[in-house]
């Protein structure tokens, strides 16, 4: 009996818990089905399914003179990814350790990266909940982990990004 209230009151709480994702199905046109978008002044990507749909995921972007616009391409997809910080993040932060393990409270990286094809950009994850939505990276698309997850599981290597100012 213990073990099923214990059963009960897990469920319940999961379920009342806040949600680290806040993808939605939303009307969105021009590009064609399986294209990422990403709309910097908006914060937010847009995984484009077709018939005039996509998903709309919010994002953190980068802040005022790192971010980009451009096209890319999913180059590789990495779960649980180790990080080391690039040259000019490491310059401005050289408390930095050189090289952090995949999974780390600390990794930047989060649950997965869609590492893209254009200087070190990706998107991926993030250990920082409270950054998406807002300009703060050098130039990487940061998503709640849960909706990198999802997003990993729908796109391959060689999908196409587009990201605007």
């Amino acid at each position: 009996m213990r073990f099923l209230f214990a059963l009960t009151l897990a469920f319940t709480l999961a379920a009342a818990a806040p949600k680290a994702s806040a993808r939605e199905m939303v009307a969105f046109d021009g590009y064609p089905p399986g294209t990422i978008v990403v709309k910097t002044s908006e914060r937010r990507l847009y995984f484009v399914t077709g018939h005039g749909r996509a998903l709309r995921y919010p994002v953190g972007v980068g802040r005022a003179g790192k971010a980009w616009a451009g096209r890319a391409s999913v180059e590789r997809k990495l779960l649980q990814p180790a990080w080391m910080p690039p040259e000019d993040i490491k310059r401005e932060n050289p408390q930095l350790p050189n090289y952090i393990y995949g999974g780390a409270p600390n990794n930047p990286m989060g649950a997965a990266v869609l590492a893209l094809n254009v200087n070190d950009y990706a998107i991926h994850g993030t250990n920082r909940p409270d950054s998406v939505g807002q300009f703060v990276s050098y130039g990487c698309i940061r998503m709640y982990n849960r909706d990198i997850l999802d997003l990993y599981h729908m796109v391959r290597v060689g999908t196409p990004v587009v990201v605007l100012r």
